[in-house]
C-alpha cells in the first residue's frame, strides 16, 4: 500500500510522512529563534539594500548601511516582539496559527519597527523625517507580504512553536 507523501501532525511537531521514510521538522526554543532571525535578516539585508539603491536611487554604500542598521535593529525588535507575540499566543484558547493571526502578527512586528527605522533611513541616508517616512512606506509593503509569507513558510519547514501547539497557558 503507498501512503501519499504530505505533513502530518503528531503531538506537538510536524513530521514529513512518506511511503519509505520520515523526517522530523521539529525545532523549538533559542534554536528555532536564531535560525529564524539569521534567515529572515540575511534575505531583509539583500532585499532593502537592493531596492534602497535600485529604486530609491540611494548610493550602494549608504544604502548597504541603512540596511545592516535596519537589520540590526530588526533582529533586537524581532526577538523582542516574537517572544511577546508568543507569550500572548500561549494564553489563547484557539492553537494554530490562522491568516488572521499571522496578518495581526506582521502588522505588528512592522508597525513597532517603522518607529525605530525612519529616524534612521532619515541619517544614514541623509534624508528627511518625511522623505525617510515616504521611502519607509514602500518597504513597510514589501516587508509586510514578506513577513508574511517567510513566517508561513518557516512554520511549514520547522513545524509550529510549542505555545502555537499545546494546550492554552503552556509554553
Amino acid at each position: 500500500m503507498q501512503v501519499d507523501t504530505g505533513f502530518i501532525h503528531r503531538a506537538d511537531r510536524y513530521i514529513l510522512a512518506g511511503s519509505d521514510f520520515r523526517k522530523e521538522l521539529y525545532m523549538q526554543g533559542i534554536k528555532r529563534k536564531i535560525v529564524y532571525v539569521a534567515l529572515y535578516e540575511a534575505i531583509a539585508i539583500a532585499c532593502t539594500t537592493a531596492g534602497l539603491a535600485g529604486v530609491g536611487g540611494h548610493d550602494t554604500g549608504a544604502a548597504g548601511l541603512a540596511s545592516v542598521l535596519a537589520s540590526v535593529t530588526a533582529v533586537i525588535w524581532n526577538v523582542v516582539y516574537n517572544t511577546l507575540f508568543e507569550a500572548w499566543e500561549a494564553r489563547q484558547g484557539t492553537r494554530g496559527r490562522s491568516v488572521l493571526r499571522r496578518v495581526v502578527h506582521a502588522i505588528g512586528f512592522e508597525g513597532g519597527l517603522v518607529l525605530a527605522i525612519v529616524p534612521m533611513f532619515a541619517w544614514a541616508l541623509g534624508t528627511s523625517l518625511r522623505g525617510a517616512f515616504l521611502l519607509d512606506i514602500g518597504l513597510v509593503v514589501f516587508f509586510m507580504l514578506y513577513s508574511f509569507a517567510f513566517n508561513w513558510a518557516f512554520d511549514l519547514v520547522f513545524g509550529l512553536p510549542k505555545a502555537a501547539l499545546g494546550k492554552p497557558g503552556a509554553a
